[in-house]
């Protein structure tokens, strides 16, 4: 059969009942349009979750954790191998909390090529005094130039410079929280006590701000010759390794591998997570789930339209099997039909979905907890509109595929006796 032929008749049968294409057609628009709208500000509110979080995260970080010891020494003794010991309230052993070794370890992790990059830190507990009142804190030693590229901490550095933690000698950048509590300015200088029980002051450079408030109030970093020099330790002194790989899903696996090649203790990011992930993973379901709902229902629209269709063009369709058209080209004319009305609304929706995001991503978010975002958060990945495009294809060809079905066994002789 000519499909010229083919696509002549199915404009025909369009263009007589334009009114119910076009309803048809607004149907899938405006489903493909909030398609493309809430997975994209989903997704940009789940990247901006994450951020938040995983952003900030290593991949896999190895500690030094102080634990009781495994055995014994009576456990060990020959003397009381056949004895059940009532050994408790066991001490842990008398370790430093840095990592043995750390240097070696830093060239090996580096020299391996699933790894992305390593950044070294010192997790320092100090009191903050302010005038007779001791506020508990937390200084991070940091390599400022690693932590920014692998953690992009100038994004949270809300006030000041991050590089002054590495050029200006005795400084801190304080959370936000921490600083308002202290009414300590940039410039200010701040007295730490240390576990030791040391007193050092620091220049205040800039302010952090991580969106966690109750983080912001305890957390601070420092260069971590700076950190070092507070704790009176030597510059190999390190208790943490943030290790970013070049593929995340890897991190359970690479964990064990180095908690047993360096004899640390390893974490990776989707045991520390698995709750946050969980949550992402949910909403993002549900993004998609709407969406899928909202197409299944436009496809319910446009099954409707061409039923009705049929009945009253039965008469056509009686003629067009009497002229010579078989029931697989009466089939192909209403598929036709379906996927104009499918192709059509797909375009205008991704457009109008397009459109739609960027509006909103134009919208002010005002809010203190996270003041580096100015607006609302929109992921323009291009997979929510090829995954729209398509759904918007499949739905409206299974819409006319079913009452095309009914056309295509349409007996002309019945219908045209009948009249």
């Amino acid at each position: 059969m000519n499909f010229k032929l083919i696509i002549s008749v199915s404009r025909s049968l369009l263009m007589a009942r334009l009114k119910q294409t076009l309803i048809a057609a607004v149907g899938v628009t405006f489903s493909i349009t909030m398609f493309i709208t809430l997975l994209s500000f989903m997704g940009g509110l789940n990247s901006m979750l994450d951020g938040l979080v995983l952003n900030r995260t290593p991949h896999v970080r190895l500690y030094n954790e102080i634990l009781p010891a495994q055995h014994q020494p009576i456990d060990v003794s020959s003397d009381y191998q056949g004895d059940y010991n009532f050994v408790s309230s066991i001490k842990p052993k008398n370790e430093r909390p840095d990592l043995r070794n750390s240097g070696a370890i830093i060239r090996t992790l580096r020299s391996d090529k699933r790894v992305l990059g390593v950044a070294p830190k010192i997790n320092a507990q100090v009191f903050f005094n302010v005038g007779s009142i001791d506020l508990s804190g937390v200084v991070n030693g940091i390599d400022v130039e690693e932590e920014n590229r692998l953690f992009t901490f100038s994004d949270y550095v809300i006030e000041g410079d991050y590089m002054d933690l590495k050029n200006t000698p005795n400084s801190i950048i304080l959370g936000k929280g921490l600083a308002d509590k202290m009414l300590a300015s940039v410039g200010d200088v701040v007295q730490i006590t240390t576990s030791r029980g040391e007193r050092i002051q620091l220049k205040v450079v800039g302010y952090f701000q991580s969106g966690l408030q109750d983080i912001d109030k305890v957390q601070s970093y420092a260069s971590l010759n700076t950190t070092q020099k507070m704790l009176g330790v030597p510059n190999s002194y390190i208790t943490d390794l943030q290790v970013k790989l070049l593929d995340m899903n890897e991190a359970p696996a690479v964990a064990k591998e180095m908690q047993a090649t360096f004899d640390v203790e390893a974490i990776d990011i989707q045991t520390a997570n698995s709750q946050f992930e969980t949550g992402s993973f949910v909403r993002t379901l549900i993004s998609y789930a709407v969406g899928i709902t909202l197409l299944v229902v436009a496809g319910f629209g446009i099954y409707n339209i061409l039923n009705m269709m049929i009945y009253e063009k039965m008469d056509s369709i009686a003629i067009l099997k009497a002229t010579g058209f078989s029931g697989k080209d009466v089939n192909r004319i209403f598929i036709t039909i379906a996927m104009t009305i499918g192709v059509v609304g797909g375009i205008f929706g991704l457009l109008f979905g397009l459109g739609l995001s960027a509006i909103i991503d134009q919208i002010p978010f005002d809010t203190q907890a996270l003041p580096t975002i100015k607006t609302y958060p929109v992921n323009y990945n291009p997979k929510f509109y090829i995954i729209g495009g398509i759904f918007s294809l499949v739905t409206t060809y299974f819409a006319g595929y079913f009452p095309s079905r009914k056309a295509s066994k349409v007996d002309p002789v019945v219908i045209i006796r009948g009249k």
